[in-house]
């Protein structure tokens, strides 16, 4: 470091995210004037592969976009496949995707939990080195994640891109005694769940909020998951139909990932925050009570409390899993007969990063002419720019080793998988 208006910070590579990327910051004298995340990855052009393809196969290849939610892919695909065809999902069927999706909230949250996040507020450089005087603490985790990957495992056919999801259903069902099992190992997974809510209710956060507006999928009865409407904090509410009307993709000269904004001009922000802040009250009464007692309120707008959120949220999965579970009977099939027509058909699910749109035109032939994708990711990078601009703001007298740990853990908050929106980060500050 030179002198301290004149100062560059450089991160080559930031950890525990996935993707490549890079972010800059430049400050006049104690003013931040603009901050940037540099999406540099190239282009992955999963619209472009789908095109030209048969109608059932979106939920096999988009699986591909992401190896840590692979479900939310497959959910959100088989949504709007179905919407075209004119074909709904129900009972049994819809019941095991829940499942499904359950095992994929309670195994990544666990994973960015311990695993990611948890070493930023303990003062380690990794999960690993965590392990080293907490093994306990990071075994929990892996317990958690197992119980997660076990009901994917059984309902999908294998825990890393699910073979076993289909349109309409599925191409095999679990018998009863195939889902009885898993009751044991839940039931475990809950008193753990719990133990990790009142875990990192104990690390300390700073007084920050974020200033966007929130979007999530809310259905009045239950804590949304796998259907629902969109809504916004500021009182928003669309079909899935409607999504392309309400928000709006645009390309950003420094991102090969376009950043998304309300119709409107509004930046918002989509995941745990978001789903939390619009659906708490309709958690379960033992999710709700373990976040009452975390300290958190009916919202949370302070990214760095994410972490209780997703904690909170893995409660609710876990419960979820066995309440479908204790209830299952095996439907007479494994899928309902979806067969193809010329239409558009959306689908929108909650991935455990956010809200994930999908969007597919299909020929009266079954062939797809057109597809969007939307992830939660590239959603939220406009939010996290704008929301890294004021946590730099009122840190501008740390020094560079702090100021630079501060904002891996600020974007680390947000959990984001840059390959599934294309990739992230270096870190630079420019001072002049």
């Amino acid at each position: 470091m030179t002198h301290r208006n004149d100062r560059v910070l450089a991160v080559a590579e930031l950890a525990r995210v996935e993707g490549e990327g890079a972010m800059y910051i430049r400050a006049s004298g104690d003013v931040v004037e603009e901050v940037r995340l540099d999406i540099y990855e190239p282009p992955r052009f999963f619209e472009a592969f789908l095109r030209g393809r048969g109608y059932a196969e979106p939920p096999d290849i988009t699986a591909r976009i992401c190896g840590i939610c692979p479900v939310a892919y497959q959910m959100s695909a088989c949504a709007a496949i179905e919407d075209a065809c004119g074909v709904t999902v129900y009972g049994t069927l819809a019941d095991l995707r829940r499942l499904l999706y359950c095992g994929e909230w309670i195994e990544s949250h666990a994973l960015h939990i311990y695993l990611l996040h948890a070493p930023d507020f303990l003062g380690y450089a990794s999960g690993i080195e965590m392990a080293a005087d907490r093994r306990d603490i990071v075994e929990r985790g892996l317990a958690l994640k197992k119980a997660g990957n076990s009901i994917m495992e059984a309902v999908g056919g294998r825990a890393i891109h699910p073979v076993n999801v289909r349109i309409g259903g599925f191409y095999r069902v679990p018998t009863r005694a195939e889902l009885a099992a898993l009751a044991g190992p839940l039931r475990r997974a809950l008193d753990d769940a719990l133990a990790t809510v009142r875990w990192v209710a104990g690390f300390e956060f700073p007084d920050h909020a974020c200033g966007a507006d929130m979007l999530a999928l809310s259905l009045p009865g239950t804590y949304a998951i796998e259907r629902g409407a969109v809504a916004t904090l500021s009182g928003m509410r669309f079909g899935a139909a409607e999504f392309d009307e309400h928000v709006v993709e645009e390309h950003v000269p420094h991102s090969t990932a376009l950043h998304a904004h309300l119709a409107g001009g509004g930046r918002y922000l989509t995941g745990p925050l978001a789903r939390y802040s619009l659906n708490s009250s309709w958690l379960s009464p033992l999710a709700r009570a373990a976040a009452r007692d975390a300290g958190l309120g009916p919202a949370c707008d302070n990214p760095f409390r994410s972490i209780i959120v997703r904690a909170v949220e893995v409660v609710y999965a876990v419960e979820e899993a066995l309440r479908i579970i204790d209830g299952y009977q095996p439907p007479g099939r494994p899928a309902v007969e979806v067969r193809p027509r010329a239409g558009v058909g959306h689908g929108v699910t909650e991935a455990p990063r956010g809200t994930l749109y999908h969007r597919y035109q299909i020929g009266a032939d079954g062939i797809i002419t057109d597809a969007r994708i939307v992830p939660p990711t590239s959603q939220n990078q406009a939010a996290i720019e704008t929301d890294l601009h004021a946590f730099v703001q009122a840190r501008m007298d740390l020094d560079d080793a702090e100021l630079t740990r501060r904002c891996e853990q600020a974007i680390r908050n947000y959990d984001p998988c840059i390959s599934c929106s294309t990739h992230f980060l270096n870190l630079t500050v420019d001072r002049s």
